[in-house]
């Protein structure tokens, strides 16, 4: 690759997604498509609020583990139904029995993604499931070969890769604005109170920085710079055996790098840099939705020939576009989205098990 070579970033920029300043940029794009929502936690609540934004989706049932906690998410929702576990029946089994419900998000712990995803793919239901898309790549394996061969779409919910100021990004390097990329680098962080009993600290949950985290700086390297050839990978683990903080170094044969930090432990800048060699740009706002970018590239000795910023509007808290590509995808008749498709998942689920093994993290899923 010649110096000035534009890198190919490695998924799929869709203009209409960071928008022209229309009024309506998530149009009804087919048939409605009748949604069911598996747990009632703050992610489901979140992702709710804005599935409700598209004119396409039909909120059609909930399910918890708790009665009382199910109907009362349907009726803050609108939901026409709710299930909970009865007779030994998990609720969100009840709910992937009901002929009516035709495409499913799951918003569990990573810890029952596999065993959630799995019963509802083998119950005819398309799934869109929380990331990580699996504990490990076994697991990512197994519901890839499900959804392949019942003719179901499946996509891991990496929001971030669809969110404007990403797609953006992506928009830019592609054009070679920034020329051939050289380096990423990206982090997020912030304290969070170390207590077993939450989730993000359990191991049985899929607890660490690792899973809950890593992948919002890791859109960022693989976006701009693919797969790479090697990963060097170092940690602090808690009393309990999951990660609270990583640092991760990937490895490019063409000598490009990437440098991404994910901790639980302090607050950083949470902030993503890509610099080619005819410029660069760096995230204003959040790591995983950038309010705007700063681009500065055509360096002429003395400035810049282009120096400026963007800002950017989502649509609601920014997940309706990973759930406008859910229903694109399956009105289409399409299994996987280009966006985010099957071999990157599970290629993302490689990478985290070679750096778990870097680190020395283990969960009770690698067992089974």
């Amino acid at each position: 690759m010649s110096a000035d070579a534009p890198a190919i970033p490695t998924f799929i920029a869709r203009p209409e997604w960071y928008g022209d300043g229309s009024p309506n940029p998530l149009p009804a794009s087919g048939r409605a498509l009748r949604w069911g929502v598996v747990a009632t936690g703050s992610i489901s609540n979140t992702v709710t609020a804005d599935l409700a934004l598209l004119e396409d989706a039909v909120l059609q049932a909930v399910s918890s583990r708790s009665e009382q906690s199910a109907a009362q998410f349907a009726r803050k929702f609108g939901f026409a139904s709710s299930y909970s576990d009865q007779d030994g029946v998990p609720g969100y089994q009840r709910m992937f029995d009901d002929p009516l419900v035709d495409v499913v998000y799951i918003g569990t712990p990573h810890g029952q993604h596999f065993e959630v995803a799995k019963a509802a793919l083998l119950s005819g239901k398309h799934v869109l499931c929380e990331k990580a898309l699996t504990i490990n790549a076994r697991e990512a394996e197994e519901l890839i070969r499900l959804a392949g061969e019942r003719g179901l779409f499946l996509m891991e919910a990496l929001w971030s890769r669809f969110t404007p100021g990403v797609q953006r990004a992506v928009e830019i390097v592609s054009s070679g604005a920034l020329g051939e990329i050289h380096w990423v680098r990206a982090d997020l962080g912030f304290p969070a109170p170390q207590d077993l009993n939450s989730r993000i600290w359990a191991p049985e949950a899929g607890g660490g920085a690792l899973l809950d985290l890593t992948v919002y700086p890791l859109v960022w390297a693989w976006g701009m710079l693919g797969a790479p050839d090697s990963v060097q990978a170092s940690g602090t683990l808690t009393d309990w055996g999951v990660d609270a903080q990583n640092a991760i170094t990937l490895e490019y044969s063409r000598g490009a790098h990437a440098q991404l930090m994910s901790s639980l432990l302090a607050q950083g800048p949470r902030q993503a840099s890509v610099a080619g060699s005819k410029g660069w740009l760096s995230t204003l706002g959040s790591v995983p939705n950038p309010s705007g970018l700063s681009i500065r590239y055509g360096w002429n000795g003395s400035g810049w020939d282009e120096e400026r910023s963007e800002e950017f509007s989502p649509v609601g808290s920014g997940y309706t576009y990973q759930l406008r590509e859910v229903s694109r995808c399956i009105q289409q008749g399409l299994q996987q989205s280009p966006t985010m498709p099957w071999q990157d998942s599970l290629d993302i689920m490689r990478l985290f098990d070679g750096v778990r093994a870097q680190l020395g993290v283990s969960y009770p899923n690698d067992q089974r």
